[in-house]
């Protein structure tokens, strides 16, 4: 698998769409995950790291996780002809094989709510299906 193909725009476009989406989810989600998470509005904004810190960790978080979906389609579905529907299928995929997976071994080890798992799986399985959608639509490579 070749990195120099990448599609740079298209994994620019579904980082940004992948964060756009979590800024719903959470928005929409924000009080059920704060209960879930036990804390409180003081404990979400802190006050000593710059209020920006988290949003850009998050949004370099998803530009890794972009790129490497493109590559991960790239090397499946191969050349041209990549749709929306292989790029969530492969999205979703990665979401249950490695995210979900990882979180339900680290709540279930960390002791949180079950609807702590719940929000934040959903919240990437949003992410990666939406990330999909734009590499298979723009074409990954």
């Amino acid at each position: 698998m070749e990195f120099a193909n990448i599609n740079y725009v298209a994994v620019m476009l579904a980082a940004a769409a992948g964060f756009l989406f979590g800024g719903v989810w959470y928005g929409l989600l924000s009080q059920q995950w704060m209960e879930a998470a036990g804390m409180t509005m003081e404990d979400v904004t802190p006050s000593n790291e710059p209020v920006l810190a988290p949003y850009i960790s998050a949004f370099l978080a998803e530009l890794v996780m972009a790129f490497i979906l493109a590559g991960v389609i790239g090397g499946l579905v191969g050349g041209p002809g990549q749709t929306i529907w292989q790029g969530m299928l492969s999205g979703a995929l990665m979401w249950l094989g490695f995210i979900m997976s990882s979180l339900v071994v680290n709540h279930a080890f960390q002791g949180v709510k079950k609807a702590l798992t719940f929000i934040d799986g959903g919240h990437w399985l949003g992410v990666m299906l939406v990330q999909g959608a734009v590499l298979g639509w723009l074409g990954s490579h």
